[in-house]
């Protein structure tokens, strides 16, 4: 800084306001100040900064799943990409960490809550898990993705409209001249297994339990659930499903079982993922905004971490028509 100070020809305390912001500095001085960084190469020494400021200036991206769905799901990219560009604008850097484990959760517990970052953004959390009031106990500024289930009064969190999307698409699938819907859910620990399973029940009402096999987010799964809906139900002629991934493994049930998609069984999915156009034939799905749940996630994560209280944001779903319904 002493000799960003004297290529610029101002004093030290100038930089320092210059490299905090720039409040209280002339135009000149800022113009000044900024060439003789550029001249000079300095950098700001972060670990120094963060001696005094008492900020790491990092962010943990916390996925409560197996680190093998990581690659396969295609939102965790999506979420990943953007969250990581949100707070690359603030000089942020994001730490990556799984915790599909007990295990895991215990050591990125004990690792957020060392004092390693500042916050910590919380992807795909499972209710009754104890890493949420580990980490609200100790006070750490944390942001969900996805209403967190039993902590929706006392946690910030950013969440696509699921129970909505979900009607959103059973009215189409009924527009289209089908009557009997089956549906299979999410893991119905999580919100978007909760929220798109009522979506679906409150256009359609009380439905047989034939008509509804849980899933887990997982092609597999999607595949093995579809069959045994198939076994449940023979006479169904459409099917929602709680995700692109586990549609594109009922797709391949379906083909199996000599079912024409769309002629014979229409399906749905939900998040307009890469998988949505990567199957055939091409997803009917429902667009969730994921990109800006990013934005608005690392938004939220920076006002708690400035003193703000916990915010909620719920951004709307929309329907997206290809040819499998």
């Amino acid at each position: 800084m002493d000799d960003v100070a004297a290529v610029a020809g101002v004093s030290r305390g100038t930089v320092s306001r210059v490299l905090n912001g720039g409040h209280n500095v002339s135009k000149p001085a800022l113009d000044a100040v900024q060439r003789a960084i550029r001249k000079t190469g300095y950098v700001v020494n972060q670990h120094a900064r963060s001696l005094v400021t008492q900020r790491s200036h990092s962010v943990a991206f916390v996925l409560s799943e197996p680190q093998e769905r990581l690659f396969e799901d295609p939102n965790f990219h999506v979420l990943l990409r953007g969250c990581t560009q949100s707070l690359a604008e603030h000089d942020i850097t994001l730490v990556m960490t799984i915790a599909g484990t007990q295990e895991e959760r215990r050591r990125v517990s004990r690792f957020v809550t060392s004092g390693h970052v500042d916050g910590a953004l919380l992807v795909s959390t499972h209710m009754g898990s104890r890493l949420i009031d580990d980490l609200r106990g100790r006070g750490v500024p944390v942001v969900a993705c996805g209403r967190p289930l039993g902590h929706e009064r006392d946690l910030a969190y950013v969440a696509a409209d699921d129970r909505d999307g979900a009607r959103q698409m059973v009215q189409y699938l009924l527009s289209k001249g089908r009557r009997t819907i089956g549906m299979i859910t999410g893991p119905l620990d999580t919100p978007g297994g909760v929220d798109r399973l009522a979506g679906y029940r409150d256009v359609l009402g009380p439905v047989p339990d034939r008509l509804v096999v849980t899933g887990d987010y997982v092609r597999d799964r999607g595949e093995a659930a579809m069959e045994r809906l198939l076994s449940q139900a023979p006479d169904l002629d459409a099917v929602f499903v709680a995700s692109d991934l586990m549609a594109a493994g009922a797709l391949t049930a379906l083909r199996r079982a000599g079912r024409r998609v769309p002629d014979d069984v229409a399906i749905g999915g939900f998040d307009d993922s890469s998988m949505a156009t990567a199957v055939s034939p091409a997803l009917t799905t429902i667009r969730q905004p994921l990109t800006r749940i990013s934005a608005e996630m690392v938004r939220l994560l920076l006002a708690l971490i400035a003193g703000d209280p916990p915010a909620t944001v719920i951004l709307p779903t929309e329907l997206v028509v290809r040819d499998s319904a």
